[in-house]
């Protein structure tokens, strides 16, 4: 029988629709190929580039926006918002509107065009989370903005226009109506229990064992109890933390080493499948968040948003959690 499902942090009804179970086979992935030709995030090509922001280097004698680089980071040369400029808050009758400031920047994760995330070596991966880092960490000191998101589109139909493996920041002068509710919803648990919602999740999903993936000393990765994607992934430090920027350096290597088995394990399931990645963490500047924890979700493009999920907000999810769980933890890898 179909099952309603109720995420504890924002209250999101999801219907588990098991009279249309499926298993990993039974998914047809379209072709995940994005647009071929030049590659302006190729070593070699910097100059088809904005002006990088940052870059990482094995070699001290590196010039700026040459090759040589291990990771780059550039502005978006399509940007969503601009740097330049105030906000100008206005209000039109019950209407609001502000110029479109922000920070849109390319993370460029390997200068080698036929590199994948999921397949980085270890080092190179952590590589990445440092930079997510480094610049959120720079983007907060700039008073205009309150948030900034870090997201990958792998696959053209996760919205990838590029095959050169990259990430992207996009830095908000709001707060995304996503990250509200989570803050809302966890605050409104922790004033009920004075407890994290996240840490009781971990604590509860170590205990059932139904749907962790895998887990080191340091981080757990789960199906959550009610994805909206069959084989949605979530990826949370084992001890509590609002903020990704507190993270210690050691952490990272923890981190890449669980995030690249469970894309591993993901691409052993459904190989090739396009997903997403969004990094949750804590409002810029934000002191302790007592009940807000930090985390990766990961989701694969399986499913069709389509008119009921637009119109009710409820998300059809054809595999129950706990059999995502277990196909991707008996997925045999290296």
């Amino acid at each position: 029988m179909p099952e309603l499902r109720k995420d504890p942090i924002i209250g999101r009804w999801i219907i588990i629709a098991t009279e249309r179970d499926k298993r990993p086979s039974d998914f047809i992935i379209d072709s995940n190929q994005v647009k071929g030709g030049f590659c302006p995030l190729c070593s070699g090509n910097e100059n088809t580039t904005p002006p990088e922001i940052l870059a990482y280097s094995d070699h001290a004698d590196r010039l700026t926006n040459r090759p040589g680089w291990s990771l780059r980071v550039v502005p978006n040369k399509y940007p969503a918002l601009v740097i330049e400029g105030e906000l100008n808050k206005q209000g039109e009758g019950l209407y609001d509107r502000m110029n479109g400031i922000g920070a849109h920047e390319v993370i460029i994760e390997t200068p080698d065009h036929t590199e994948t995330f999921t397949y980085l070596p270890p080092e190179r991966m952590v590589q990445v989370f440092w930079a997510y880092r480094d610049r959120l960490q720079d983007l907060g000191k700039d008073k205009r903005f309150r948030y900034a998101m870090i997201f990958k589109n792998f696959g053209a139909a996760a919205g990838a226009s590029l095959e050169h493996s990259h990430s992207q920041l996009i830095a908000l002068p709001i707060l995304p109506r996503m990250i509200i509710s989570e803050l809302d919803g966890s605050l409104s648990y922790y004033h009920h229990k004075e407890r994290c919602v996240f840490c009781d999740i971990i604590r509860q999903e170590l205990e059932q064992e139904l749907r962790v993936v895998t887990s080191n000393d340091k981080f757990i990765a789960i199906v959550p109890f009610a994805p909206r994607s069959p084989f949605e992934m979530w990826i949370l430090p084992r001890q509590h933390c609002f903020s990704y920027c507190n993270t210690e350096h050691r952490d990272f290597r923890d981190l890449a080493a669980i995030f690249s088995e469970c894309l591993r394990r993901l691409d052993r399931c459904l190989p090739n499948v396009p997903y997403n990645f969004v990094l949750h963490t804590a409002p810029l500047r934000s002191t302790a968040l007592e009940h807000y924890h930090w985390h990766f979700e990961i989701t694969p493009k399986l499913t069709m948003v389509a008119g009921f999920e637009w119109g009710s907000g409820f998300y059809i999810n054809p595999v129950p959690p706990e059999e995502a769980a277990k196909f991707l933890r008996e997925a045999k890898i290296d």
